[in-house]
Order: C-alpha cells, then sequence, then structure tokens
C-alpha cells in the first residue's frame, strides 16, 4: 500500500544499508525520501556515523562550506547551492533544555523553507516538532551502517 499512496514518503519508513563508499548515494536517498526542507532528527550511538553522514547530505546539497560538527557551538549555518538555509545542530554537551532554548533551536526548527540536521535529538525531545524525520543510524558486524527513516 505504501508504494501505492501518494503521500507514501510521508507515511511509510525507510531502511537503507550503506558503507563509506556508498554513502553520498544513500544521503541521495535520503533527501528524495523526506525532502530537502524541515527537521530530521539523526539518532545512533557515539560512533555511528551521524556527523560523516551530514556531512554527506551537504555534499549531495552542495553546500560550499567545510561541515563539521557544531559540538562546541551547539549550531552551524550552511547554504545549499539553491539557496536553503542548512541549520546542523549537535547538542551532545548541553546540560539542560534551557541551553536549546536559548540559541533559539525552536525557531530554526519552524522557520520554513530550511533544513534543520539534529545530532543527539533524544536530549531535546520535547523541542522536536511533531514532523520531524527521525533518522536512526545503526553499526552494523560488518562495519557498513543501518539507516532507518521514519516519522511517527
Amino acid at each position: 500500500m505504501c508504494a501505492l499512496h501518494p503521500y507514501s514518503s510521508y507515511l511509510c519508513a525507510m531502511e537503507l544499508i550503506f558503507s563509506l563508499e556508498n554513502i553520498r548515494n544513500t544521503a541521495t536517498a535520503l533527501l528524495k525520501h523526506t525532502g530537502n526542507t524541515g527537521v530530521i532528527a539523526f539518532y545512533g550511538q557515539m560512533g555511528a556515523g551521524k556527523t560523516t553522514f551530514i556531512k554527506a547530505l551537504c555534499q549531495v546539497l552542495g553546500t560550499g562550506d567545510q561541515v563539521n560538527s557544531p559540538t562546541f557551538t551547539l549550531v552551524n549555518e550552511y547554504l545549499s547551492t539553491e539557496g536553503i538555509p542548512i541549520y546542523h545542530f549537535d547538542f551532545y554537551r548541553i546540560k539542560n533544555l534551557q541551553e536549546a532554548v536559548d540559541i533559539g533551536c525552536e525557531e530554526y526548527f519552524e522557520t520554513p523553507g530550511t533544513l534543520s540536521l539534529i545530532e543527539w535529538p533524544e536530549l531535546i525531545t520535547p523541542l522536536l516538532p511533531p514532523e520531524a524525520w527521525q533518522a536512526t543510524l545503526d553499526v552494523l558486524p560488518s562495519g557498513e551502517r543501518k539507516l532507518i527513516v521514519r516519522r511517527d
């Protein structure tokens, strides 16, 4: 039923297995599924590849910027070749929700025509918009990664 529904990407989960060699293809597939605006929350253990995957997404979107995890600044801003602002958040080091509120994360998330990519979203769950995509990265025994993307 999912493949026949006109809003199938909104309703259906996507699961992909990938390695570093085909990470850009996987990033392209994710953007086809989610679109290039909105909020994507990346879940996964330390070392699962969240930052690396976000770098691949930014490359696919054509950012000319050096993409680094904003571990200490909490948010980095990039611009796609289409002029779409991309906000890359890393909430690993926040001590409480107020820190996220203080940087204005909710305003970033709610700004139309932008893309917010979030590492460690489990630390700000109450602030995530209900329409946010959940992207979970798991490390497989082979060293490949499994990406599951869904909306609740």
